[in-house]
């Protein structure tokens, strides 16, 4: 019985050959680097590294610089013034004029004639001041009358006792005259002393017809005194 001898395949070369590279390049790696730390180029490369990262892990950035806030300008004190006076100067004195005699030789000169007088100014005129208003003119007033010829009143009676007994005197009737004519009152207003009298003096008076009375013309009712004289002959 023959025995066969497998045969490599053709896809296990690769496989081989990728894995023994990267063995190689492990090896190729470690020897370089163990190379550079003997020849002294992998502590050049740490020194040059390694300060950069450490001075970029402390450094710190300056704190920014506070401002000191401005000075207070100090307040001003104001000062009092004082006020001078003034000196007062005394006014230059007034240059005076002297009159020259001599005429001066530029004058004219000719006869002058006498200017007419100026005409006069007439004074002002006062104006006087409008007279107040006049009062109104008192209202015209006629008193009432017993003394008419057409009334024809009668003469009071003498009383017998009064005459018997020498009774005389006289007596002032106060009569409020219509504007008819006819006493409206009567009262005495001045006694003669005696009562018989005075009663027949007011009798008598009230019998009586009137003028009335009369205020601008126009009739109206007014008192009237009427004097009745009793007298002994």
């Amino acid at each position: 019985m023959s025995t066969t001898v497998p045969r490599a395949s053709a896809f296990s070369l690769p496989r081989i050959s990728r894995n023994a590279a990267i063995v190689a390049g492990v090896l190729g790696f470690h020897v370089l680097a163990l190379w550079a730390l003997q020849s002294g180029l992998l502590r050049r490369a740490v020194e040059v590294i390694v300060p950069i990262e450490v001075l970029s892990e402390f450094i710190e950035p300056p704190a920014p610089k506070v401002a000191p806030p401005p000075p207070v300008p100090p307040t001003p004190t104001k000062q009092p013034v004082v006020k001078t006076k003034v000196p007062t100067l005394p006014p230059a004195p007034k240059p005076l004029a002297i009159a020259d005699p001599t005429p001066s030789p530029n004058a004219p000169t000719g006869a002058t004639e006498p200017q007419p007088p100026a005409p006069p100014v007439a004074a002002p005129v006062a104006v006087a001041p409008p007279a107040p208003p006049s009062p109104p003119a008192p209202p015209k007033v006629e008193l009432p009358s017993s003394d008419a010829d057409y009334l024809r009143n009668p003469s009071p009676p003498y009383p017998p006792i009064s005459k018997r007994l020498g009774e005389q005197g006289k007596v002032v009737v106060r009569v409020l005259i219509g504007v008819d004519g006819a006493a409206q009152k009567a009262e005495i207003y001045k006694s003669s002393g005696f009562d018989r009298l005075d009663q027949t003096a007011l009798k008598t008076v009230t019998g009586w017809r009137y003028v009335p009375g009369k205020r601008n013309g126009v009739a109206e009712a007014m008192w009237f005194n009427v004097p009745i004289n009793f007298v002994l002959e």
